[in-house]
């Protein structure tokens, strides 16, 4: 087996993708640990771990140790790391892989150095950090090293990250904690207020991927939906419409457009010019939300697009980026402090 030197992670709230240098993305599986409460001990971790939501027994619980874009549970994310690393690329007691993960814009340095130490102590030789939206700019076709402006919208799990990037750099950005799973919490809450019926967050995922919609659909669609009667407490079924789940997304939704006319009113005015010119391009899991494209262009006048493959975009542009991490470890050796 060759050894594998260079790898590129998408440490997403929601899936955490890996790209190996030369094969591409080897790995995509949900951000989710399954353990004992009692011993501390892992039993599932990715796919197996996640159909264990909400169907666990009282001694076992299935985390998701990412929040918000940020890790939330150091242990248990260093762990996971650790077995996504060993199941992409084999073990080695003495091989040490040089790992470049993304992170949101808007991350602090604290959160960065936990980054950076899980991914070490999870079997990294050398850690290197990359915006999300740089990547997803990247994994998307765009060409982010002229002096044109371009704009990417990445909406993930935990983070939306709206940025206009020009000659290889973000020149304005804004990174909201409202993405995907504010989506399915805004699901949740509604079917508890409208109907009466509460359910979980699996449940929630499938309704906003089969029948959520971020702008009214020419014909509207139903799914039939499954959770307890807060009421009587009993199992029930209930028909949701596509109409009421836009009245259910409508709050996280409106937060995510705000953030990108914000960014727009910061934009120089020729990059601005540059983005009417070229359109506004989406990435990311919340780029596949039916409508989606429709309402970001309602609220700016500007043509959007969504890119190929959106959910992989942020991976593949991790992976892009690894050409150049010998000119990263250059920078290293002159200055430490990168």
């Amino acid at each position: 087996m060759a050894f594998v030197d260079e790898v590129g992670i998408d440490l997403g709230t929601a899936n955490v993708l890996v790209y190996i240098k030369g094969k591409g993305i080897v790995l995509n599986e949900p951000s989710v640990v399954a353990m004992n409460e009692e011993t501390g001990d892992i039993l599932a971790v990715g796919e197996e771990a996640r159909l264990m939501l909400g169907r666990t027994p009282a001694s076992i619980v299935a985390v998701r140790p990412l929040r918000d874009g940020v890790i939330s549970d150091y242990d248990v994310t260093e762990r996971m790391l650790k077995h996504f690393i060993r199941k992409s690329i084999g073990r080695s007691k003495f091989f040490k892989p040089s790992i470049m993960i993304c992170v949101p814009s808007g991350v602090t340095e604290v959160e960065k150095r936990a980054v950076i130490e899980a991914a070490t102590a999870a079997g990294g030789k050398s850690v290197y950090l990359m915006e999300e939206p740089v990547a997803a700019a990247i994994g998307a076709g765009l060409d982010i090293t002229g002096p044109d402006g371009k704009m990417v919208i990445d909406i993930g799990g935990g983070t939306s990250d709206v940025a206009v990037i020009s000659l290889g750099t973000i020149v304005t950005s804004q990174s909201v904690k409202i993405a995907g799973d504010s989506m399915d919490d805004a699901v949740i809450k509604y079917m508890r207020k409208e109907h009466k019926l509460y359910i979980g967050e699996r449940t929630a995922e499938d309704m906003k991927m089969k029948i959520g919609t971020a702008f009214p659909r020419e014909q509207a669609i139903t799914y039939e939906c499954r959770g307890r009667d807060l009421v009587s407490g009993l199992p029930k079924s209930i028909e949701i419409t596509s109409d009421e789940m836009l009245d259910a997304l409508d709050e996280p939704l409106t937060t995510i457009t705000e953030a990108v006319h914000h960014v727009l009113e910061k934009t120089p005015p020729e990059l601005a010019a540059d983005i009417s010119n070229s359109g506004i391009v989406i990435t990311g899991g919340g780029a596949l939300l039916d409508g989606i494209d429709k309402r970001i262009k309602q609220r700016t006048g500007i043509e959007v697009f969504i890119a190929d493959d959106p959910k992989a975009c942020v991976a593949i542009g991790t992976g892009k980026a690894l050409n150049s991490l010998g000119d990263l470890e250059k920078s290293n050796k002159k200055n430490p402090l990168i």
